[in-house]
């Protein structure tokens, strides 16, 4: 394949570090970038005379919505790869029924949420936030000094994962050098298939009543909205911990904060439903939760592990070898 056109369609604001200096001349090696400028709309005229040209269509976060008009406005269209995680409210059906193969990068963007998840569970367990809280008001030991004998710690202690995800096996992967009793929840998968990966399979309930510390890594989807419910809340352990790095939309969060004011389990939550707390949630003030704004994912130099990504497939698809991290329509229903 000779050197195909390519177009950028994403923020700038939001996409710094995904497409630095050396991704773009290793791109600009493999094709013909039109414009280092990336479109923000394609509804105007500078719009309309790069997609005209486009070969491959360069998506990333902020970027518009790649609906079906793009078909006619980019006839010579072969392929879109979008530098960031999920295409969901993205790219529209009529693409992938168009024939137009879709790959993303959502595989770098699991890499730092498990990291991030793996820094969770170990703080977690050493009640890291309780101890810094204690030791900052009393600006002295007295408190934290006692808590030290309590069954705290990361030795031997039980982790639930909720979901095989492509991020929940990567923190599995990233939790077997610990000493962790892991569980895993994920109806998709059978005792086998979890041993294989090093847990025990069990059901949800159960994961709830055996781990110290539950990790959330399902998919939003409408059979796991509010999944962790008043019921399944009230199974946790005392002094255990909801972590979640996954969708807020999987707890139901009026549940939550009335569990979380009794004091009863601690949580760590990078993303909430609505996306940003309202000012007066508790969500902010409880002592017992450390709430961050979803930060997870990719951000920073974190970026360029998607826009790496995203080249690397480019390189593969020009070079007529197979797409490593093609998204299928028929599997849109069950990604994240």
């Amino acid at each position: 394949m000779s050197q195909p056109a390519i177009v950028f369609a994403m923020q700038p604001s939001r996409t710094e570090h995904v497409l630095p200096d050396e991704v773009l001349r290793r791109l600009s090696g493999i094709g013909r970038l039109l414009d280092p400028k990336p479109l923000q709309r394609f509804d105007d005229e500078r719009a309309r005379r790069l997609l005209a040209q486009a070969e491959i269509l360069i998506t990333g976060w902020g970027g518009p919505y790649v609906g079906p008009e793009i078909l006619a406005a980019a006839p010579h269209l072969k392929l879109i790869v979008h530098a960031a995680g999920t295409v969901k409210g993205v790219i529209d059906d009529a693409i992938f029924e168009a024939g137009i193969p879709v790959s993303h990068s959502a595989e770098a963007n699991a890499v730092p949420v498990a990291e991030f998840t793996l820094a969770a569970i170990i703080f977690a367990g050493k009640r890291v936030f309780r101890f810094r809280d204690l030791y900052v008001a009393d600006r002295n030991r007295n408190r934290t000094h006692p808590m030290q004998r309590e069954a705290i710690g990361n030795y031997r202690r039980t982790v639930g994962i909720v979901g095989a995800s492509r991020i929940g096996r990567r923190v599995i992967e990233l939790l077997k050098p610990f000493d962790y009793r892991l569980l895993l929840a994920d109806p998709t998968l059978d005792a086998a298939e979890a041993a294989g990966l090093g847990t025990e399979k069990v059901d949800l309930d159960e994961l709830m009543r055996q781990a110290d510390i539950v990790s959330l890594h399902a998919p939003s989807l409408p059979s796991t909205r509010h999944m962790i419910d008043a019921r399944r809340l009230s199974l946790m352990k005392d002094g255990a911990t909801l972590v979640n790095t996954a969708r807020g939309i999987l707890i139901d969060e009026a549940a939550l904060l009335s569990t979380l004011k009794t004091g009863r389990i601690d949580a760590v939550l990078d993303v909430t439903d609505p996306e940003i707390p309202e000012a007066g949630s508790a969500f902010y003030d409880l002592p017992n939760v450390f709430l961050t704004p979803h930060i997870a994912g990719a951000i920073g130099l974190e970026r360029a592990r998607l826009g790496e990504m995203a080249v690397d497939e480019i390189e593969r698809f020009v070079t007529g070898q197979p797409l490593l991290y093609q998204i299928h329509q028929a599997n849109l229903e069950n990604i994240a």
